[in-house]
């Protein structure tokens, strides 16, 4: 499902179009209250820490670090599930992808990359910086 208009999900959350549609072109984008000043995930209507609804997108970095993981050693499709630190100070949830599972560690620095979801959207997973 390539059009976003279309898609069952963005239609329920209006408010996450931005993010598809960056994504969807490889660009991680952040939703910014405007009356705090604070970048907040996941996209929502209003922020989470002021309840303000003047929001904007900015482009984040991409830049961040491993804070915790877990390999999941699924049988048929084992991956790692791990909290990513982002330079601009929030923990996201994601998989790091491109590497060693073994060599996957704390503090270990990784680079945003958008991957296409079954669904058609893109979500952002980690790999290392190399």
């Amino acid at each position: 499902m390539s059009d976003l208009d279309k898609d069952p999900y963005v239609a329920a959350f209006p408010e996450t179009l931005p993010f598809w549609a960056a994504a969807a072109n490889g660009v991680f984008m952040l939703p910014r209250c405007k009356g705090c000043a604070k970048v907040h995930w996941h996209p929502r209507a209003f922020c989470p820490f002021c309840h303000d609804t003047d929001l904007e997108w900015i482009t984040a970095s991409g830049r961040g670090k491993v804070y915790s993981y877990s390999i999941v050693r699924h049988p048929k499709s084992p991956y790692v599930l791990a909290y990513v630190e982002i330079e601009e100070g929030l923990l996201l949830m994601s998989n790091i992808v491109d590497c060693d599972f073994e060599a996957v560690h704390v503090d270990m620095p990784v680079q945003v990359q958008m991957r296409a979801t079954p669904e058609g959207r893109h979500a952002p997973v980690f790999g290392p910086v190399r």
